[in-house]
Protein backbone atom coordinates (compact mmCIF):
# COMPACT_ATOMS: atom_id res chain seq x y z
CA UNK A 1 0.00 0.00 0.00
CA UNK A 2 1.35 3.68 -0.94
CA UNK A 3 0.96 6.25 1.15
CA UNK A 4 1.06 8.79 -1.98
CA UNK A 5 -2.43 10.53 -3.15
CA UNK A 6 -3.55 12.54 -6.17
CA UNK A 7 -2.54 16.28 -5.13
CA UNK A 8 -3.16 17.34 -8.71
CA UNK A 9 -5.21 20.37 -7.68
CA UNK A 10 -2.35 21.98 -6.04
CA UNK A 11 -0.16 21.95 -9.66
CA UNK A 12 -0.58 24.36 -12.32
CA UNK A 13 0.29 21.20 -14.75
CA UNK A 14 -1.92 20.06 -16.79
CA UNK A 15 -3.06 16.31 -17.46
CA UNK A 16 -0.44 14.76 -19.99
CA UNK A 17 -1.80 14.65 -23.17
CA UNK A 18 -1.97 15.16 -26.65
CA UNK A 19 -4.51 17.97 -26.47
CA UNK A 20 -2.91 19.47 -22.84
CA UNK A 21 -3.16 22.81 -22.45
CA UNK A 22 -0.69 25.20 -20.79
CA UNK A 23 -1.64 27.35 -18.09
CA UNK A 24 -1.47 31.33 -18.63
CA UNK A 25 2.14 32.66 -17.40
CA UNK A 26 0.65 33.46 -13.68
CA UNK A 27 1.71 37.30 -12.87
CA UNK A 28 0.34 37.23 -8.74
CA UNK A 29 2.74 37.42 -6.51
CA UNK A 30 3.17 35.04 -3.68
CA UNK A 31 5.47 33.23 -1.08
CA UNK A 32 7.33 31.32 -3.76
CA UNK A 33 7.91 27.60 -2.27
CA UNK A 34 11.29 27.09 -4.11
CA UNK A 35 13.10 29.42 -6.51
CA UNK A 36 16.52 29.03 -8.75
CA UNK A 37 19.06 31.88 -8.48
CA UNK A 38 21.07 31.99 -11.39
CA UNK A 39 24.16 34.57 -11.57
CA UNK A 40 24.98 35.80 -15.28
CA UNK A 41 27.79 38.29 -16.60
CA UNK A 42 25.23 39.02 -19.16
CA UNK A 43 22.03 40.06 -17.98
CA UNK A 44 20.65 41.57 -20.40
CA UNK A 45 21.60 38.47 -22.31
CA UNK A 46 20.45 36.41 -19.97
CA UNK A 47 17.02 38.07 -19.73
CA UNK A 48 16.39 37.68 -23.63
CA UNK A 49 17.78 33.62 -23.64
CA UNK A 50 14.97 32.96 -21.01
CA UNK A 51 12.43 35.05 -22.13
CA UNK A 52 12.56 34.07 -25.99
CA UNK A 53 14.05 30.66 -25.95
CA UNK A 54 12.82 29.30 -23.33
CA UNK A 55 9.29 30.82 -22.64
CA UNK A 56 9.38 32.94 -19.41
CA UNK A 57 8.38 36.72 -18.77
CA UNK A 58 9.83 39.27 -16.57
CA UNK A 59 7.43 39.55 -13.58
CA UNK A 60 9.57 42.76 -12.19
CA UNK A 61 13.15 43.74 -12.06
CA UNK A 62 15.54 45.83 -9.86
CA UNK A 63 17.57 47.59 -12.48
CA UNK A 64 21.20 46.47 -12.44
CA UNK A 65 20.44 43.48 -9.45
CA UNK A 66 17.68 41.34 -10.51
CA UNK A 67 15.37 40.03 -13.18
CA UNK A 68 12.57 37.86 -11.59
CA UNK A 69 11.42 35.72 -14.44
CA UNK A 70 8.37 33.52 -14.23
CA UNK A 71 6.98 30.93 -16.46
CA UNK A 72 3.46 28.95 -15.01
CA UNK A 73 2.93 29.68 -11.11
CA UNK A 74 5.89 28.15 -8.82
CA UNK A 75 8.61 28.28 -12.07
CA UNK A 76 10.09 31.38 -10.39
CA UNK A 77 13.99 32.07 -11.76
CA UNK A 78 15.92 34.90 -10.15
CA UNK A 79 18.83 36.12 -12.62
CA UNK A 80 21.71 38.29 -10.46
CA UNK A 81 24.74 39.75 -11.55
CA UNK A 82 27.99 38.58 -11.22
CA UNK A 83 31.49 39.05 -12.66
CA UNK A 84 31.83 35.65 -14.31
CA UNK A 85 29.86 32.38 -14.13
CA UNK A 86 31.35 28.83 -14.45
CA UNK A 87 32.91 28.06 -17.29
CA UNK A 88 31.40 24.44 -17.67
CA UNK A 89 27.88 23.89 -16.61
CA UNK A 90 27.51 22.07 -13.03
CA UNK A 91 26.04 18.34 -12.48
CA UNK A 92 22.43 20.18 -11.21
CA UNK A 93 19.82 20.72 -13.37
CA UNK A 94 16.73 22.62 -13.06
CA UNK A 95 13.49 21.33 -14.59
CA UNK A 96 10.49 22.70 -15.76
CA UNK A 97 7.67 21.27 -16.97
CA UNK A 98 5.80 22.69 -20.09
CA UNK A 99 2.94 20.66 -22.67
CA UNK A 100 3.62 18.25 -25.10
CA UNK A 101 2.77 20.62 -27.95
CA UNK A 102 5.10 22.98 -26.27
CA UNK A 103 8.42 21.04 -26.50
CA UNK A 104 9.38 21.29 -29.76
CA UNK A 105 8.93 25.03 -29.90
CA UNK A 106 10.94 25.66 -27.10
CA UNK A 107 13.73 23.35 -28.61
CA UNK A 108 13.36 25.80 -31.93
CA UNK A 109 13.44 28.69 -29.69
CA UNK A 110 16.55 28.15 -27.99
CA UNK A 111 18.33 27.03 -30.71
CA UNK A 112 17.34 30.36 -32.76
CA UNK A 113 19.06 32.04 -29.57
CA UNK A 114 21.97 29.90 -29.18
CA UNK A 115 22.24 27.12 -31.72
CA UNK A 116 24.23 24.74 -29.77
CA UNK A 117 22.47 24.98 -26.43
CA UNK A 118 19.47 21.86 -27.27
CA UNK A 119 19.97 18.66 -26.66
CA UNK A 120 16.65 16.36 -27.57
CA UNK A 121 13.63 16.00 -27.40
CA UNK A 122 14.26 12.57 -26.24
CA UNK A 123 11.77 10.50 -24.32
CA UNK A 124 12.24 9.02 -21.27
CA UNK A 125 11.75 5.71 -19.30
CA UNK A 126 9.60 7.89 -16.45
CA UNK A 127 6.62 8.38 -20.02
CA UNK A 128 7.74 12.32 -20.72
CA UNK A 129 9.51 14.00 -23.47
CA UNK A 130 12.67 16.31 -22.65
CA UNK A 131 14.67 18.63 -23.81
CA UNK A 132 17.90 19.61 -22.24
CA UNK A 133 19.24 23.33 -22.84
CA UNK A 134 22.49 25.11 -21.53
CA UNK A 135 21.57 28.56 -21.16
CA UNK A 136 24.25 31.43 -21.09
CA UNK A 137 24.99 31.47 -17.96
CA UNK A 138 25.91 27.13 -18.29
CA UNK A 139 22.64 26.13 -16.54
CA UNK A 140 21.12 23.16 -17.00
CA UNK A 141 17.89 23.32 -18.15
CA UNK A 142 15.34 20.67 -18.71
CA UNK A 143 12.41 21.64 -20.15
CA UNK A 144 9.85 18.63 -19.38
CA UNK A 145 6.59 17.22 -20.86
CA UNK A 146 4.54 14.35 -19.36
CA UNK A 147 3.10 12.03 -21.70
CA UNK A 148 -0.44 10.12 -22.01
CA UNK A 149 0.62 7.06 -19.76
CA UNK A 150 -0.35 3.78 -22.01
CA UNK A 151 -1.28 0.96 -19.12
CA UNK A 152 -0.26 -1.47 -21.30
CA UNK A 153 3.03 0.48 -21.87
CA UNK A 154 6.93 -0.24 -20.70
CA UNK A 155 6.91 3.47 -19.10
CA UNK A 156 3.19 2.24 -17.30
CA UNK A 157 5.03 -1.31 -16.04
CA UNK A 158 8.60 0.87 -14.80
CA UNK A 159 6.13 3.14 -13.02
CA UNK A 160 4.33 0.23 -11.16
CA UNK A 161 7.41 -1.30 -10.41
CA UNK A 162 8.39 1.46 -8.22
CA UNK A 163 4.64 1.69 -6.69
CA UNK A 164 3.25 4.72 -8.79
CA UNK A 165 0.02 3.64 -10.77
CA UNK A 166 -2.44 5.82 -12.93
CA UNK A 167 -5.50 7.80 -11.45
CA UNK A 168 -8.45 5.54 -11.05
CA UNK A 169 -5.91 1.87 -11.51
CA UNK A 170 -8.46 0.18 -9.10
CA UNK A 171 -7.78 -0.61 -5.28
CA UNK A 172 -5.08 0.76 -3.24
CA UNK A 173 -4.48 3.14 -6.26
CA UNK A 174 -2.29 5.76 -5.25
CA UNK A 175 -3.42 8.01 -8.00
CA UNK A 176 -0.47 9.38 -9.47
CA UNK A 177 0.24 10.71 -12.69
CA UNK A 178 2.91 10.20 -14.78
Amino acid sequence: MSDHYNAFEMSPVPVPGPDAVAPEPFRGIYGMPAFATIPTADLAGSVDFWVRGLGFFELFSIPGRLVHLRRWAFQDVLLVPAESVPEQPPALSLSFACVLGQVDAIAEACRAVRPDSVTGPEDTPWNTRDVHVVTPENARVIITAGKPLDPDSREARNLAAIGITPPDAGPGHNGAHA
